[in-house]
């Protein structure tokens, strides 16, 4: 099982989109899926069609790690209603996020308080992948991710803000790894929300090739115009009708295999 976190340090860069693009591709491929949505504004959530019910959010599961069941309060997602199979192979479900998760989205969290995300995923079973999207700061809700997580996916824009908030996360990787994650590493770096016609976003592409290496992922991720009605509508991009989503969907399928691959390959060498 191929434990992702999601993150930046800025906000703003379509983190949380990149995450449910590559969860309606996970889907479309049959690979069973969780979503941890970490962040405590629950944006995943609502965009994965989720509905508030009786299972435990993220939140109460971390208060209650040694005893959470989380097989028992994942939520499947609004999306699984949407995209019917008859084999049974697909699975989408959802950690659902809250507000609740924000008391341990403080910088001084203990190492055993760290751990309580891994206590809480090792119950989850039957998985091939699990995606954590985490909040757009550096305190204890991202740090528990990474404690918890094989390797952290980067998302980031073309920009000037962006390309130097991602430098110094991957410093801020390293250093969390040397002390407490020494498996830890970087899944790569999305670049998010490109224009194509911008002479600023293509000068920064070439900026972050020239830093970054092979930690630019491809395929760059284009903005597109009805991504917050896609996601307005709590559907996968994968679903929707129109060219647009349907060149937006081959990207992210592209992107997943891409990350896929590269875990699969990590996990031969340590072998």
């Amino acid at each position: 099982m191929q434990v992702v976190s999601i993150s930046s340090l800025k906000g703003g860069v379509g983190k949380t989109s990149v995450t449910l693009g590559l969860a309606s591709a996970a889907l479309a491929a049959g690979i069973r899926t969780l979503v941890v949505d970490l962040d405590p504004h629950a944006d995943a959530t609502t965009g994965l069609g989720v509905r508030a019910g009786s299972q435990l959010d993220i939140g109460r599961m971390l208060k209650v790690a040694r005893r959470a069941r989380l097989s028992e309060n994942v939520v499947p997602s609004g999306w699984v209603a949407a995209a019917p199979d008859s084999d049974g192979t697909k699975t989408l479900d959802v950690a659902a996020g809250s507000a609740y998760a924000g008391i341990y989205d403080r910088p001084d969290l203990g190492r055993r308080d760290l751990r309580r995300l891994s206590t809480v995923l090792a119950g989850a079973t039957g998985y091939d992948l699990v995606l954590i999207d985490c909040p757009p700061s550096l305190n204890g809700l991202t740090r528990m991710a990474w404690t918890a997580s094989n390797r952290v996916l980067l998302v980031a824009e073309p920009g000037l803000f962006s390309v130097a908030g991602t430098e110094r996360t991957l410093r801020a990787i390293e250093l969390f790894k040397q002390e407490f994650a020494p498996n830890l590493v970087p899944a790569g770096i999305v670049a998010n929300r490109v224009r194509p016609g911008s002479n600023e976003h293509t000068y920064r592409l070439a900026e972050m090739r020239s830093m970054f290496g092979p930690l630019l992922l491809s395929p760059h991720i284009p903005e597109q115009a009805n991504w917050q009605q896609i996601q307005g509508a709590a559907h996968a991009v994968h679903q929707w009708p129109g060219d647009a989503a349907k060149n937006a969907s081959e990207l992210f399928d592209d992107l997943l295999a891409n990350l896929v691959q590269k875990g699969r390959t990590r996990n031969r060498v340590k072998r």
